[in-house]
């Protein structure tokens, strides 16, 4: 039988009292630091009921609680109603983070647990450092682990390989771009735990986490060759899931001649498990270059001391931020393949609800599934739909489930974030649909909404701009209202890879926080919202490729070129609040939408439907 939450609890502090600890902490992550998690790691999940993708159990003899943003404080008072986990909400006056919490508690002598591969070096050091000076010791050990009786395994899907048309650069030439980024700081050596960054850089794909294309690996890179820590099992099978319909020839390039042509490019393959022995046995000369945020603590800890650690941000990561001309190039025809599945759900959803037949969040989800994988490449989705009607889309995170979910009726909005992950690349797209009557307050700010996104779409800055500039670009329109949204504007997309990458994001200001500037290339989110509680929720999201706007005197000023295709609901708008700028935006948005989307319409009522949503608002006053 299934243990309970509360038991769950029990047998942990049961175990903390034998080990003398008197907090533990719980984080949501993995020994890759990665945003969404195999389920051999959801220790955080487990223990306490939220599945949100963010969030920090403590648990101590007599208080447990669970820090989350404001993008879960709904869900988690729903999960963790009856569980006596406290809702412990981040970024709200008066409420510390979980650290500055401790710290307040802590006693001296006391210790404090955590399992060392859920920490970011960085981040452990800055713990540990902070405990220290209160009289208390981090002990890294993972005690939730200890009592997960039923844990499921590690992930074992098959490991395949990007095909080159898609992939672009070949592995050798982006090798050989990281050792020339080794050499500019002296390193001889680099340690890569990063799932994405070690998937591009390999050219290889995966299924080990839900919805990223990505597998369980490490890598440590030298002047003369690399090592890929995986267990090599996964290379096995002949006909992976990713490269079905592709043709025998790209069949055939997977499973058991994959492994010579890594060994071609210089890359062996040791067990996943050999890392820390690995490191433990690296020379006295070696100077290896890390970055302490993306590398776990556990892994960290298992160099040798001798080693000369280079500590500085991945030169991946920046580098697969950078999208290529033929890589940018695929993704616009993914986005014309995404925006015809999108049309059609939309049209399916009105036309189902004008027979009055019963259709639910969960109908919409399974629909627009369905109708994204008949479009060439497609892979997974890439990440769980947000079909969210009414007060549901209040819920910035809401997921629909089969426990609790609603009927949808010819009444009010639906907000739709989806996605999809594509050989040629990743999509994530939000709308708002109306269904039926809409109020005055819900026109006016889908129409603020909209105002945020074309602001920022238009934008023009100075090279060297990050997104912490360019934030208040959205929410300028919105807070003209006394409105504000909690969560950031924007976010880095990958390339057939994580939904969320960074260096770059776009979002406001934040102490000791730096983003990197946003570059020509990057793929990122225009998606500012409204939410009010209780009754609806509005968020209109594009992704949107930095491009070189114009050289002036002054310098190079870059700029945005919307690459989501599909229409934008008129019906929610009120087009008094809208300038002639504004209205000449939305026009020409819509006729580039019609003009790439028809043409792979085969049905002549999805073109007609494509039709009116695109007509033009200017001449409809």
């Amino acid at each position: 039988m299934r243990s309970t939450i509360p038991q769950r609890l029990a047998a942990l502090r049961k175990l903390m009292r034998e080990r003398n600890i008197a907090y533990c902490i719980v984080p949501t992550a993995d020994p890759h630091l990665s945003e969404y998690l195999p389920e051999h790691w959801r220790s955080r999940e487990w223990l306490s009921g939220f599945t949100g993708s963010a969030g920090t159990l403590v648990v101590g003899a007599d208080f447990a609680g669970l820090w989350t943003d404001s993008r879960y404080f709904e869900q988690a008072r729903r999960q963790l109603a009856g569980s006596d986990i406290e809702l412990m909400k981040l970024n709200v006056p008066h409420t510390p983070e979980h650290v500055g919490w401790l710290c307040e508690r802590v006693r001296e002598g006391d210790y404090v647990a955590c399992a060392g591969d859920t920490l970011s070096l960085a981040y452990e050091r800055s713990l540990r450092e902070r405990l220290e000076r209160r009289g208390a010791q981090l002990i890294e050990e993972d005690l939730p682990g200890q009592v997960w009786n039923d844990r499921p395994p590690l992930p074992h899907a098959p490991v395949f390989e990007h095909p080159p048309g898609y992939a672009i650069r070949t592995r050798a030439q982006k090798l050989a771009a990281v050792r020339a980024a080794m050499g500019e700081y002296g390193a001889t050596h680099h340690l890569v735990s990063a799932l994405d960054e070690i998937a591009w850089l390999m050219n290889l794909r995966g299924s080990d986490v839900e919805y990223n294309p990505v597998f369980l690996a490490h890598l440590l890179i030298d002047n003369d060759g690399a090592t890929l820590f995986v267990d090599s099992t996964k290379f096995e099978k002949s006909t992976p899931p990713l490269l079905a319909g592709e043709g025998n020839e790209r069949a055939a390039r997977a499973g058991g001649n994959l492994i010579p042509r890594l060994q071609t490019d210089g890359v062996k393959i040791a067990p996943y498990e050999f890392i820390c022995n690995t490191l433990s046995q690296l020379s006295i000369e070696t100077k290896l270059l890390l970055a302490p945020s993306q590398v776990s603590a556990a892994i960290a800890h298992a160099i040798a001391d001798h080693v000369t650690l280079i500590e500085a941000p991945s030169p991946i990561s920046a580098m697969k931020a950078r999208k290529s001309a033929a890589e940018l190039a695929h993704v616009r025809e993914v986005m014309r393949r995404d925006g015809v599945a999108l049309v059609r759900g939309a049209r399916w959803i009105e036309e189902t609800l004008a027979r009055g037949e019963r259709i639910t969040e969960l109908d919409v989800d399974a629909k627009l599934r369905e109708l994204r994988s008949q479009q060439p490449g497609f892979i997974s989705e890439s990440f769980a739909t947000i079909a969210g009607y009414q007060a549901n889309a209040a819920l910035p995170h809401y997921r629909a489930t089969a426990e609790s979910h609603a009927e949808l009726k010819p009444l009010g909005m639906l907000l739709i974030d989806s996605g999809a992950q594509y050989l040629g690349g990743t999509t994530d797209i939000t709308r708002v649909w109306s269904l039926g009557e809409t109020t005055e307050e819900q026109r006016r700010d889908v129409t603020l909404v909209l105002k945020g996104v074309i602001a920022l779409s238009r934008a023009k800055f100075p090279r060297g701009t990050s997104g912490q500039q360019l934030d208040a670009l959205a929410r300028a329109p919105i807070w003209s209202a006394g409105v504000d949204y909690g969560h950031g504007t924007g976010h880095g997309v990958g390339y057939c890879l994580n939904v969320h990458e960074g260096p770059q994001a776009i979002r406001p200001p934040r102490s000791h926080s730096h983003l990197e500037a946003l570059d020509v290339g990057m793929v990122t989110s225009i998606e500012p919202g409204i939410y009010k509680p209780g009754r609806y929720g509005v968020r209109i999201e594009n992704l949107v490729a930095t491009v070189l706007a114009e050289q002036t005197e002054f310098g190079e000023f870059l700029g945005f070129e919307t690459l989501t295709l599909c229409p934008i609901d008129t019906r929610l708008l009120n087009p008094s609040l809208l300038d002639r700028s504004d209205i000449t935006w939305l026009d020409d948005y819509h006729a580039r939408v019609h003009e790439q989307l028809a043409p792979l319409l085969d049905d002549p009522q999805d073109r007609a439907w494509l039709t009116t949503r695109c007509a033009p608002l200017a001449g409809s006053q």
